[in-house]
């Protein structure tokens, strides 16, 4: 089995850190790890390249990385610091001249098709983002590579078209379909096209349902509250593990650090890191020292560690 890495392009609550207007140390830090874009992540998973949510700072997010072509977006949810920077994906519409694939459940696209109504238009605007969206629920789905087929066509004053196999040209369809099941739990090729099958997990943000997602020895989980009791199975055997906390005290939606460090210790996993974090936790290096101290006294066997923007982890 190919094994996944993870790079954190963002690690902060919805509204980032620092937040506006807050002269709190933590974001008067000038620790750059104590500066925390909204939540998304970057998956390299048998040689595809998976986006997880494209929130506000998707563009800057990208950029700063350095990445020109995404095989698939996955969305864990429908608020705004993960959706926000749909439109921004314009850009790989161009360079890759391919729809971007999108993986989400059926509440999410009702969501996204009234925030970007343009977008699903009959007749779109010249430039409109072109998405291809693949509606999945908490069964194991594959996604292909993007790179084959189906290749973009821009008409000035007109917008994109599909070229097809004869050369002839289709306006856009809006195409929504059910996401191909996976057949296994790993990666591989099917013809000519590479494949990766991805385990969704899922969980409640307060009483809204969400996913996470575990790629190989990787699960990425954000923005939830609760995980039901039988999905725990899919997380075992995890060598890294990312979870969701937004401070010391409970949370009606999110894990407070105390349900995270039981959430890392009932999983087993070898190595846990904290995301979506607030300002309310300690400066980077405090936090930590912070951490491995609760980590001993409760003796919880996994190595917990607040993650950063940029942190890569896994193929180690």
């Amino acid at each position: 089995m190919d094994r996944a890495r993870l790079t954190f392009f963002g690690t902060g609550t919805s509204q980032g850190v620092p937040i506006i207007g807050c002269d709190c140390p933590v974001c008067r830090s000038s620790d750059p790890r104590d500066k925390r874009l909204r939540a998304s992540a970057l998956v390299g998973y048998g040689g595809l390249n998976i986006l997880i949510d494209a929130g506000p700072d998707f563009r800057a997010q990208m950029l700063a990385a350095g990445v020109s072509h995404l095989d698939a977006v996955l969305l864990t949810h429908n608020h705004k610091d993960h959706t926000g920077g749909l439109d921004d994906v314009r850009a790989l519409n161009y360079i890759d001249r391919k729809a971007v694939e999108i993986y989400c459940e059926e509440q999410v696209l009702k969501s996204i098709r009234q925030e970007y109504s343009y977008a699903f238009a009959e007749k779109k605007y010249p430039g409109a983002p072109e998405w291809h969206i693949h509606l999945i629920d908490e069964r194991p789905f594959r996604i292909y590579d993007n790179k084959s087929g189906g290749n973009l066509v821009w008409i000035h004053d007109k917008g994109y078209f599909f070229e097809q196999e004869d050369g002839s040209l289709k306006a856009s369809d809006n195409a929504v379909g059910r996401a191909v099941p996976a057949t296994g739990n790993g990666t591989g090729t099917e013809g000519s096209r590479m494949y990766a099958d991805i385990v969704p997990i899922r969980g409640f943000h307060d009483r809204m349902p969400v996913l996470g997602f575990r790629f190989g020895d990787i699960a990425y989980i954000t923005d939830m509250s609760s995980i039901p009791e039988e999905e725990f199975d899919k997380l075992k055997g995890l060598k890294h593990l990312t979870l969701n906390t937004v401070g010391y005290k409970k949370h009606h939606s999110h894990f407070s650090l105390d349900e995270a460090l039981s959430i890392a210790d009932a999983t087993g996993a070898e190595h846990t890191w904290l995301t979506h974090l607030s300002h309310t936790f300690p400066c980077h290096e405090d936090f930590c020292r912070d951490l491995r101290r609760m980590c001993s006294e409760r003796g919880i066997r996994s190595s917990v560690q607040p993650a950063y923007d940029g942190l890569v982890i896994g193929q180690d």
